[in-house]
């Protein structure tokens, strides 16, 4: 059954809304997990993405994306209510590195930047939350740039642009991390190894 006469039926068939469900709860925790980092968390903030989703589904309006997209976004905001309401930092699992789908659309070859899978990962923690998401919808979730905008709630032109500086922002601080460290470790030897002023872990 097409996706449109699915949503149809599931504004007034809750068996209906199940095939919804069982189409796309896999993809949706998958994102709550790579933001949450924890999987008991991820599986309520799944449940309640879908759960909210059911009860306004009356109110969805085919717009020209995915379904997905909608659910991507009641994730989105639920998550990031999820970080404020815990005060707890922005998290990206090391998990979505491992199922990144690496493409060679970047400023150079995103493959370059996963050769460091752990200073890659310190990277990414660094980076605002929704650049983290960005990351995890065009690499983990593999969607086009125009259902991020949908999703993030930005034109395509706005997340081509933010989705490229990040690239270009990761592979500088990848190439001048290690230079940053190896001056580090030449003024801690050139004080007769005394505590650098800057600890590498600051300067990075």
């Amino acid at each position: 059954m097409d996706e449109s006469t699915l949503i149809r039926q599931a504004k007034s068939d809750k068996e209906a809304f199940g095939q919804l469900y069982e189409r796309y709860v896999d993809k949706i925790f998958n994102y709550v997990y790579y933001r949450t980092g924890n999987e008991r968390d991820a599986e309520d903030l799944t449940a309640r993405v879908f759960f909210r989703a059911m009860e306004h589904i009356d109110s969805y309006e085919d717009r020209g994306f995915p379904f997905s997209a909608w659910l991507y976004r009641i994730a989105h905001n639920l998550v990031a209510n999820w970080h404020r309401d815990h005060s707890r930092r922005q998290v990206f699992s090391i998990d979505g590195l491992e199922h990144w789908h690496v493409t060679h659309d970047g400023p150079e070859s995103t493959a370059e930047l996963i050769e460091d899978k752990e200073a890659l990962l310190q990277a990414i923690q660094r980076l605002p939350a929704d650049r983290q998401d960005l990351l995890i919808f065009k690499f983990v979730q593999q969607l086009t740039n125009t259902e991020i905008g949908a999703i993030m709630e930005r034109s395509e032109g706005a997340v081509k642009s933010l989705y490229y500086r990040t690239l270009q922002e990761l592979r500088t601080e990848l190439t001048e991390r290690p230079r940053r460290q190896a001056l580090l470790r030449s003024l801690w030897r050139a004080r007769g190894g005394e505590k650098p002023a800057v600890s590498e872990k600051g300067a990075g």
